[in-house]
């Protein structure tokens, strides 16, 4: 028998099937096939309580024996599906075909044709792909970007007093505390998390092309969008678009897929800083014994967890941005192209879980190097120029500016000794001196931002 992660086409199914896995359960061909049958038994109980009349007879335990063939669906039974399908030639027909057998072998052959009652396919599947994507955010996804923030908040509290020499444009300035530097990407992803939440996740419900013809057809008597704005939201925890065509919109979903990104953005902004605080030393990375760095020089320690987490956030936004700008296009009142692109819901996030993996990963390996992060500020006693500068403006004293510029622009190393003895030479009063001389690179870093 073939070793599946061995021969899997896709890394996200080998190579790092183990940090994947977990999402299976929202986004696999067996997840997809069973949201189907949990929105067509939902449907008929919707039909049944709305008061069909070839419903009415239904009792309490024949809604149960409906409930309990979703509440026992297993792979087994998505195998009888998939073999119906190899058939049909049509997923959401077979799935159909499926539950009519379960329901006459509960003696229940009456109500058989009331599933997929006036339905379309993307009746099922704009709702079974919304709620694939709602319970994995809420299950997994989100939990697991809040363990990463957790750990960020709880560094940047630790670190909240550590003063470090800020570069901007890659040059020395003014300096920072790294708590400060590390809390600005929790706050950041906190932002999109929050705008997340404000997404509403829309559902298509309305028949052949979104107008409940057959429906209305059949039974006038009832008001089929209030049904379905019912159905959607009471029995399945969605919201559903009001007037489409044969398939939802797909523009929260698109706006959705653009804040995961924006997320997906700030990791990568996130892996490259430290990344780079790496190379300067600023941090070292516990070791393992029998770990290698590199297969030819035995010394290296390589910042490996940012970087695979900076490339699969790299694919993930590859397939967020191509979703998110092809899904809400579609000819008419509907072509096929977004059926086979929404089967890749699960990939971006899939290449998510594994960089998620290796941040927490990462993180918990650094340590920091305290002694460079001091070595760099004292050889930077330039950037206390802007401090110097500022408080003389206070005191009216003649272009300090340009005399800090003349001082330290270009130069080479600015020390302490220059620092203060241009201070001495100043014609100002000896408490402003004082005072000017106080500000160091160790304690020039404004606030700091930590748990609030």
């Amino acid at each position: 028998m073939k070793n599946m992660s061995l021969h899997a086409v896709s890394p996200i199914d080998g190579r790092y099937k183990n940090k994947t896995e977990v999402l299976s359960n929202y986004f696999s061909e067996y997840a997809l096939i069973r949201y189907r049958v949990k929105v067509e038994i939902e449907y008929l109980k919707a039909l049944h309580a709305e008061g069909i009349p070839q419903l009415r007879h239904l009792t309490k335990s024949d809604i149960q024996s409906l409930q309990f063939i979703f509440s026992t669906f297993n792979e087994t039974e998505g195998e009888k599906i998939k073999k119906t399908e190899a058939v049909t030639n049509h997923d959401v027909k077979a799935v159909e075909y499926y539950i009519k057998e379960k329901i006459t072998n509960l003696g229940l052959s009456s109500i058989a044709e009331f599933v997929h009652f006036g339905l379309t396919s993307q009746d099922i599947n704009n709702t079974a792909f919304p709620l694939m994507l709602r319970d994995a955010m809420i299950d997994i996804l989100i939990p697991e970007l809040n363990k990463i923030v957790d750990i960020l908040e709880n560094k940047a509290e630790t670190w909240k007093d550590i003063p470090m020499l800020a570069r901007t444009h890659g040059q020395p300035a003014s300096p920072t505390t790294l708590g400060k530097e590390i809390y600005v990407f929790v706050e950041r992803i906190r932002n999109q998390l929050e705008l997340l939440d404000g997404i509403p996740v829309m559902a298509k419900f309305g028949g052949a092309t979104g107008n409940f013809n057959a429906h209305l057809v059949c039974y006038p008597e009832i008001n089929w969008p209030d049904f379905g704005n019912r159905f959607v939201e009471k029995y399945l925890g969605l919201v559903r678009a009001q007037c489409t065509t044969q398939i939802e919109h797909y523009d929260n979903l698109a706006a959705i897929f653009h804040t995961w990104e924006r997320i997906s953005n700030i990791l990568i902004d996130f892996s490259r800083d430290i990344w780079t605080y790496i190379s300067m030393d600023y941090f070292k990375q516990k070791t393992l014994e029998n770990e290698v760095g590199s297969s030819a020089m035995p010394h290296k320690v390589n910042p490996i967890d940012f970087e695979n987490a900076e490339g699969n956030l790299g694919m993930a936004n590859a397939v967020f941005g191509h979703l998110a700008s092809k899904l809400p296009i579609s000819r008419l009142q509907r072509d096929l192209t977004d059926s086979t692109v929404l089967r890749n819901l699960g990939v971006p996030f899939a290449h998510l879980m594994i960089s998620f993996s290796s941040i927490q990963k990462g993180i918990g390996k650094l340590v920091l190097n305290e002694a460079k992060v001091i070595e760099d500020l004292d050889n930077n006693w330039a950037v206390v120029a802007e401090a110097i500068q500022n408080v003389l403006r206070t005191i009216g004293y003649p272009k300090p500016y340009e005399a800090l510029k003349a001082l330290t622009r270009g130069k080479g190393q600015i020390d302490k000794k220059l620092i203060q003895d241009f201070i001495d030479g100043l014609k100002i009063d000896e408490t402003v001196k004082k005072r000017l001389k106080a500000i160091t690179p160790f304690n020039y870093t404004g606030y700091s931002f930590s748990k609030k």
